[in-house]
C-alpha cells in the first residue's frame, strides 16, 4: 500500500520560510509518475499547489504562490520538498503530499501568524 508522509509544518511569522518534506513509503519516488502538493485552507476547498514528475519536471500550479514556493526532490532520500518563502497569513493551511493513486494522508499544518 502506497503511503506518503508529510512533515515540516509549524507556526511561522509573515515573511518567514518553511520547508515541507514528503517521504514515500514502500515505493521509490523515481517510479511515481508525478507527486503533488495540495493545501486546504480553513473553510476552503482543497487546491493543488505544485507538482513534480519522475523526470524532474517541476510545476507551480497556484498563481498566488508563484515566485515564493518551489518544489524539488531528493531521490536518494526518497523525499519530495516544498520550499515556502515569504509566507503570508493566507498560506495558512494543511498541506498534503499526494501520490496519484493513493488516498490523502494526514497532512502537515502550516500556520502563518504574528
Amino acid at each position: 500500500q502506497v503511503r506518503m508522509v508529510e512533515s515540516g509544518g509549524g507556526l511561522v511569522q509573515p515573511g518567514g520560510s518553511l520547508r515541507l518534506s514528503c517521504v514515500a513509503l514502500s515505493e521509490s519516488i523515481a517510479s511515481i509518475p508525478a507527486v503533488y502538493w495540495y493545501r486546504q485552507r480553513p473553510g476552503r476547498l482543497r487546491e493543488q499547489v505544485a507538482a513534480i514528475s519522475n523526470d524532474d519536471e517541476k510545476r507551480i500550479l497556484l498563481d498566488t504562490v508563484k515566485g515564493r514556493f518551489t518544489i524539488s526532490r531528493d531521490v536518494a532520500k526518497n523525499t519530495i520538498y516544498l520550499q515556502m518563502n515569504d509566507l503570508e497569513p493566507e498560506d495558512t493551511a494543511i498541506y498534503y503530499c499526494k501520490h496519484p493513486v493513493a488516498e490523502f494522508g494526514q497532512g502537515t499544518q502550516v500556520t502563518v501568524s504574528s
